[in-house]
């Protein structure tokens, strides 16, 4: 009891919540371990295709959002979570295997990169959406402010060691083959999930539909939901917000990397360098300051951080578009998404129905998110189309990061007024 007490101050969780967080903690890191095994693989083909590809690759991204949606709300509507979430998994694995051998495929080979491209964006937020909407299924609002942070801690471990992974392999297996050890470690995430279902149903949250029950209702419910409410729609706006300025700082990365590193194997080695740098930072401030910021900020100023921080960066970026200026500000914004804004903007879900935990947010975290994603680049290839230069745009992106601010103090008082309820 004595030997668990440090450990238990810093994670602030309960006995009976020990399972549960370790499974979580596990699942998270799996996962993740799994897309950062392959992130940088990515980045790097899109630093070769270039930045007018790449526009269209996120159109691309976003048709297949809108495609996948109602098959999404469809199973939602159907199954179990218990079946429906291990079997979200258990596609993306069999995908995985498929692109490996096409891969080997000469034919083949040459058509892959961007179906990956647009397949790793669709992995990544359907998968992840679907792992926090089972946390705010699990979790009520008190626990998630408690534990959210160490489970977000679990990602950011992921998060470490799969670029760790890809610097010290990709020389001597190739990029080809961490698409095996992308699926492998896929799979030991499916096995965490179902020690984590298995907890779920012996302590169901109270007041909540049994976990057995299929969510029912309309395949597009989700999108009804997120477009309908207020709240949900300022989650919308949150995330366009932050989705539109990563993307602005991607494509200036596009342009920007080749420049700096021509060899394709410097700048994977490169990108899983900045991840590694991003993921380790975010880790200490999700074990030590997250809970702790939560409680003395409150939600609207937790989410204000980032905002605040981006109308600082893309001023720096506009006034020096270099390598050395980009990376810190990426690094900084995305450690600041991972440990504070992606914890809190999570725990919004806990004051909504289980339906809207899972429809309605899979909507937000891919159509939404997406659809940033295609608003952003589309309007930095028609502006770099016009003879716009890099600094220009890093000053455009000025007026979104205002109105981002502004959404997340109305945010803040909306779940004020959801938890008083």
């Amino acid at each position: 009891m004595v030997r668990d007490a440090p450990l238990t101050r810093l994670l602030r969780a309960e006995r009976h919540e020990w399972p549960a967080l370790a499974w979580s903690f596990a699942c998270f890191f799996l996962l993740l371990a799994a897309y950062y095994v392959l992130r940088p693989v990515r980045d790097a083909m899109a630093a070769q295709v270039g930045g007018q590809a790449v526009q269209q690759l996120f159109l691309y991204t976003f048709a297949a959002m809108l495609a996948l949606v109602p098959l999404y709300g469809w199973l939602c509507a159907r199954l179990p979570r218990a079946r429906f979430l291990p079997a979200v998994y258990i596609f993306f694995v069999l995908n995985l295997l498929l692109f490996w051998l096409a891969l080997q495929e000469e034919a083949l080979a040459e058509k892959i990169p961007n179906i990956f491209f647009v397949w790793l964006s669709v992995f990544n937020l359907f998968a992840v959406s679907a792992f926090w909407s089972l946390m705010a299924d699990l979790f009520d609002r008190a626990q998630a402010a408690r534990l959210f942070g160490a489970v977000a801690a679990g990602g950011s471990c992921g998060a470490i060691a799969g670029p760790a992974l890809t610097v010290g392999a990709v020389r001597t297996l190739g990029a080809d083959n961490m698409l095996l050890l992308s699926a492998f470690l896929l799979l030991l995430a499916l096995v965490a999930l179902l020690r984590l279902l298995a907890w779920g149903r012996k302590n169901p949250r109270q007041g909540e539909p049994p976990a057995e029950a299929p969510l029912g209702g309309s395949i597009l419910a989700g999108a009804r939901a997120a477009l309908s409410s207020p709240y949900l729609l300022g989650i919308c706006a949150y995330l366009l917000c932050y989705t539109a300025l990563s993307t602005s700082l991607y494509m200036l990365q596009v342009e920007i990397l080749p420049k700096a590193i021509a060899q394709r194997a410097e700048q994977i080695r490169f990108l899983a360098q900045v991840d590694l740098a991003v993921n380790s930072l975010a880790l200490v401030i999700q074990l030590f300051f997250t809970a702790r910021l939560a409680a003395k900020l409150g939600t609207g100023w937790m989410l204000a951080l980032m905002p605040l921080f981006s109308i600082a960066g893309f001023a720096l970026l506009g006034a020096a578009p270099t390598l050395a200026v980009l990376v810190a500000v990426g690094v900084t914004r995305r450690v600041g998404e991972f440990a504070i804004s992606k914890p809190v903007r999570e725990a919004l879900y806990t004051a909504v129905p289980r339906e809207e935990r899972y429809k309605a947010k899979g909507f937000t975290d891919t159509v939404v998110y997406r659809g940033g994603d295609a608003l952003a680049s589309s309007a930095f290839g028609a502006l770099r189309g016009a003879g716009v230069g890099l600094s220009a745009l890093a000053w455009a992106a000025l007026p979104v990061a205002a109105g981002w601010l502004a959404v997340s103090f109305w945010l803040g008082r909306a779940s004020a007024r959801m938890q008083a309820k």
